[in-house]
């Protein structure tokens, strides 16, 4: 952004002094300012008074390229720089430990968290080229900030409030797309419109069945003594429960009830409540406060939400008779994303809403081919690999599975199962999951093994940690059980993470090859695209924040897969302050949204799914990218002062 001849006068370099001042503006030039900073956060968001009073306050100033602006040496910081043209590096100081140098350009403003602490800077700061800014001296600012929230929540917030402005435009860009009406971030207590129909466990199923009926409920919730949910008794149970087995009307109904009852707090989102219902098969969740029944959240309060909702995608992918449905269902899979997205859903969660259903779809067709074959799914274990082991899976995904056997199995069951496990791989890619070009596939012969084969597999990466060992590792090292034999997986995953535990050589070998991986930031901190002004947010992004945490994971012992609670997990054993670890989580997330949103807007289908133009992303979202990859790059640093020495 140039600053215009009818702004401040003399912005020619060859005409102002090094470090000179110019005068306060006149005030006939204080629209056109007005307008220039609107264009920037916080300005955007504040009262035009308010802009009045910072430029009134503030004093442009010019430095030549390589001139610094602030430094540790000039003591307590005295002003708040806002930058109208040109771009300022960052070098040493808190650099080294957030990763590197680092840039801030027309439109930012620093250093906000010395400004706010009193204290002087950890960084040098300097001019990078011709550099106009304004200065508003610290005193000015605090009492700026104390009359404008939005301005005061921005030097308090930086990060968090580019994030929450990120995930607002990319909400209202989906709006026009969207089938739902409301957030599946509603939190429980706002979809309870009236205090849940319950009885104590003493209750007859006449009295019980008979205040259902009245009130034309669905279900009844039974309660304890202290008011905690004990159980339930819905419509759908009556049949199977009462009737069939012709329970007489006077029985209490803790007799018949299902149990355990499967509950949430006030504090769930409706996102929450839709997974438990779709996991368990449950129509009607109740809902508690401090352990006490408070309220119940039905299905039909789900549907309410969204016309489009996670219950019917998985009702009708579990209600799939043959493959051709499934194919069919599984493109509701992208809508439903889309429509996730519209409502401003976090990465997280979407990314986990997206992972579930296809953990669903792929239930379902394991059992239609299971029974196709004769194959019994209590003597396999299937498990997900790599980001749907993680459950962080995007809209372009191919496959990552593979099978445990039974060590007993004999070699033409193995056989049956392999010609299975192949007709599954074949059909997951006609419904959009495509084949793994690597052949990690639980039809390739190299991943259907039984438990002792898997153990011995596993024992050679360890100990051999060959570059190929160390790729396998990045994949196999994330499995999770999707169905079958669960004790299978629980077995491995104890005796891998032993293993991997007592082999600090193996540890370093994946530090090693984690460093291998960088992020695109330039010598200045700013970032640095391809030729063709492209950056590959998986390889260069994503992946660094993976390779990280399951490399920590592994060393401290925990056995969770995805990476968020990987992170989440390893930054307390660490001894990291809680402010450095969640920053990890949210520059993983914003650049899983970041994929997503490419995804969506070009398909699955698509040559480069994880590919982004530098110059197609928006002001906020190219600076809160920078800060997401400067963040990994502080990761990456952790990473080589613990295991590249």
């Amino acid at each position: 952004m140039c600053p215009s001849a009818a702004s401040f006068p003399s912005t020619d370099p060859s005409e102002v002094p090094a470090g000179a001042q110019v005068q306060v503006p006149s005030g006939s030039l204080l629209g056109n300012l007005r307008q220039e900073l609107a264009r920037f956060t916080p300005f955007s968001e504040m009262a035009a008074a308010d802009l009045d009073v910072f430029l009134a306050n503030a004093r442009q100033q010019y430095y030549a390229p390589g001139e610094v602006l602030v430094a540790p040496d000039h003591g307590v910081v005295s002003s708040l720089f806002y930058i109208r043209q040109g771009a300022v590096s960052g070098k040493r100081g808190l650099a080294e430990i957030e990763g590197g140098a680092f840039e801030y350009e027309a439109g930012d403003l620093f250093p906000t968290s010395a400004a706010l602490a009193g204290r002087a800077v950890t960084a040098t700061y300097t001019a990078s080229s011709d550099v106009f800014v304004l200065a508003l001296p610290v005193a000015q600012m605090r009492v700026l900030a104390q009359r404008s929230p939005p301005f005061a929540d921005f030097l308090n917030r930086r990060v968090l409030k580019f994030l929450d402005l990120s995930r607002q435009a990319l909400q209202v860009a989906y709006a026009s797309q969207a089938l739902a009406e409301q957030s599946l971030e509603t939190p429980l207590c706002e979809l309870m419109h009236s205090p849940p129909l319950s009885c104590s466990p003493e209750t007859p199923l006449r009295e019980a069945l008979g205040e259902m009926q009245r009130r034309r409920v669905g279900s009844m919730l039974v309660r304890g003594d202290q008011g905690e949910p004990r159980g339930i008794l819905s419509r759908m149970d009556v049949l199977d429960r009462v009737t069939l087995p012709g329970v007489a009307l006077d029985t209490p109904i803790g007799d018949v009830m299902v149990t355990p009852v499967h509950a949430l707090t006030h504090e769930h989102t409706a996102e929450d409540a839709a997974l438990l219902m779709s996991r368990h098969g449950i129509r009607h969740v109740p809902v508690t406060r401090d352990g006490v029944l408070v309220g119940i959240v039905s299905e039909r309060d789900l549907f309410a939400l969204q016309r489009l909702s996670l219950q019917q995608v998985s009702a009708s992918i579990r209600n799939a008779v043959d493959l051709a449905t499934l194919k069919l269902v599984a493109q509701d899979i992208r809508r439903f994303a889309r429509n996730l997205v519209s409502q401003g859903v976090q990465a997280r969660q979407l990314t986990a809403l997206i992972s579930h259903l296809n953990d669903v779809l792929t239930q379902r067709l394991l059992e239609l081919v299971a029974r196709a074959h004769g194959v019994s799914l209590d003597r396999v274990c299937w498990l997900a690999l790599g980001s749907e082991g993680r459950s962080e899976q995007t809209i372009a995904t191919d496959q990552d599975n593979a099978l445990i056997l039974h060590d007993d199995i004999s070699s033409s069951e193995r056989e049956a199962v392999l010609a299975f496990a192949r007709e599954v791989n074949l059909a997951l890619d006609a419904c959009g999951y495509p084949l793994c070009k690597g052949g990690i596939m639980a039809g390739n012969p190299v991943c259907c093994l039984r438990l002792g084969e898997w153990r011995a597999r596993f024992a050679r990466w360890i100990g051999q940690g060959a570059p190929e060992d160390l790729l396998n590792a990045s994949i196999y090292f994330d499995f999770r059980a999707l169905t079958g034999d669960m004790a299978l997986a629980r077995a491995l995953r104890a005796e891998v993470g032993k293993a991997a535990r007592a082999s600090p050589r193996f540890l370093k070998q994946l530090a090693l090859n984690a460093l291998e991986r960088q992020p695109p930031l330039n010598w200045m901190g700013g970032i640095a695209a391809d030729d063709g002004g492209f950056i590959d947010l998986k390889l260069q992004g994503a992946a660094i924040f993976v390779d990280a945490a399951r490399l920590y994971t592994l060393a401290q012992g925990l056995e969770v897969t995805s990476t968020r609670e990987r992170l989440l997990g390893v930054g307390p054993l660490l001894g990291v302050a809680a402010g450095e670890y969640e920053a990890w989580v949210r520059g993983f997330e914003f650049l899983q949204m970041l994929r997503l949103q490419i995804q969506l807007q070009g398909g699955a289908d698509q040559t480069h799914p994880n590919r982004i133009a530098l110059n197609s992303l928006n002001d906020i979202d190219r600076r809160i990218l920078k800060e997401a990859f400067r963040v990994a790059r502080g990761l990456q640093q952790r990473m080589a002062l613990d295991y590249a020495r």
